[in-house]
């Protein structure tokens, strides 16, 4: 027996305002409200509709929510599990957004920051680590690997063309990824669900999705417009989760667009590590940002919603046009070859964000190699920021302190950095 819609929105809303920690933190959470505590889902249905969610562009665990949704209460009760699952950590966005803007070039502010972006680079080292045991377990997925890394690090390659290679080399060699060398002998089985009964169903979502963006270009707002357009290409290259597409993010925003600053971004993302709901809600902290430097606070409101809009609304396209068709998907194997071959290439990219990140902080100034075929920042090595230094060697130690606690991670490190910043040689650049 279905539950009734107030049973989801309480269950849904509970999800939503608890989903801290994270992909793996938030998927737990919902394995115990759906699957333990309740006889909604077997065992198997959740773990399958994990892994057609692990197919998908996007946030996996809000794709999860609105597929438990979906198979609950159809449709409606898709919309509502995943609208429950982002909602919450949006506010939570828009309000610290404020409060960044507000009182974020305040002294003792800006010092605390330096702390919190030594404690990103610990948070995203620890993802790589965690990714690279996941996805590295051939000497073919570290090729992968080293191929996302040079691609973005050394050769400023564009991210979806990275990993449209990596898709399509996966999905033409499906047996360099299986186990034994053989392509598994599986026959998908068939829905019962005709694809002529879901092209009303593909055309409404993807009509929300694209139509207000159009309106955007039409109507003459250039600036909400290339919003729009941008994150919602992010949202069809989001495999890998947040960590793999923030570099994509990261060369758009602030090397090609100038929208925002590469210290800004840092922020952008350690302030949305404290946010219920999924991480990749940094797109819309970076859209108010930008926003909020190109205008007034209601642009910076409108960025926010676009941003939101054009990142949220494919998922929702995603799994109520596919959703009938799980049983299938999950068992095709170039599919899942491309999958493989795209989380490989990806620990190479979150190793290229790592080192930007790390390098940004670090060093005062940098300059430009380019040589036609390699294009990449140097950091002048005589610039480098001492305070940034300290902090970024304090921060893992004090997150080994803090037995991985990452939310109290970031307000001990802003401590600290304010601590550190009143000594006098360490609030000073070297050369």
């Amino acid at each position: 027996m279905s539950p009734h819609f107030s049973e989801l929105l309480r269950v849904f809303g509970r999800i939503g305002l608890l989903s801290f920690g994270g992909p793996a933190a938030q998927i737990a959470l919902m394995h115990q409200e759906l699957v333990e505590k309740r006889p909604w889902l077997s065992e198997d249905q959740f773990l399958r509709g994990l892994s057609f969610c692990m197919l998908l562009p996007g946030p996996e665990a809000m794709q999860l929510a609105t597929y438990a949704g979906w198979r609950l209460r159809g449709t409606w009760g898709g919309v509502l599990a995943g609208a429950l699952f982002v909602l919450p950590g949006a506010v939570v966005i828009a309000l610290l957004l404020w409060l960044y803007v507000t009182f974020g070039n305040q002294p003792l502010v800006a010092a605390g920051f330096i702390g919190i972006k030594a404690a990103v680079i610990t948070i995203v080292f620890k993802a790589l680590w965690g990714l690279s045991q996941k996805a590295l377990h051939r000497p073919l997925d570290g090729v992968f690997s080293l191929f996302g890394f040079v691609a973005l690090f050394f050769l400023d390659l564009p991210f979806p063309a990275v990993i449209l290679v990596a898709a399509t080399i996966g999905a033409a060699l499906p047996a360099l990824f299986s186990i034994n060398g053989t392509t598994p002998a599986t026959t998908p089985p068939r829905s019962r669900t005709p694809i002529s009964g879901h092209l009303g169903q593909i055309a409404l979502w993807a009509g929300l999705w694209l139509i207000p963006l159009i309106a955007l270009s039409a109507l003459g707002a250039p600036f909400l417009a290339d919003i729009g357009w941008f994150f919602a290409k992010l949202a069809v290259v989001t495999f890998g989760g947040a960590y793999a597409v923030l570099s994509y993010m990261t060369q758009t925003v602030v090397q090609d667009q100038g929208w925002i600053s590469s210290g800004q971004m840092v922020d952008a993302l350690g302030l949305a590590e404290t946010t219920p709901g999924p991480l990749i809600l940094v797109t819309q902290f970076v859209a108010m940002l930008a926003g909020q430097t190109a205008g007034t606070a209601a642009t910076a409101l409108a960025a926010g919603a676009i941003a939101l809009w054009a990142t949220f609304i494919p998922c929702f396209l995603w799994i109520f046009a596919a959703a009938p068709y799980v049983e299938q998907l999950t068992t095709i194997p170039r599919l899942n070859a491309a999958l493989k071959a795209i989380t490989a290439t990806v620990v190479g990219v979150i190793l290229n964000l790592s080192l930007w990140f790390a390098l940004s902080i670090l060093f005062d100034q940098h300059h430009r190699i380019d040589t036609g075929l390699f294009r990449f920042d140097f950091p002048e090595w005589t610039r480098i920021n001492l305070l940034s230094l300290t902090l970024v060697i304090l921060a893992p130690l004090t997150f080994k302190a803090l037995r991985g606690n990452l939310f109290l991670l970031l307000p001990v490190m802003a401590a600290l950095a304010i601590a550190a910043q009143q000594l006098p040689f360490l609030s000073q650049t070297t050369g």
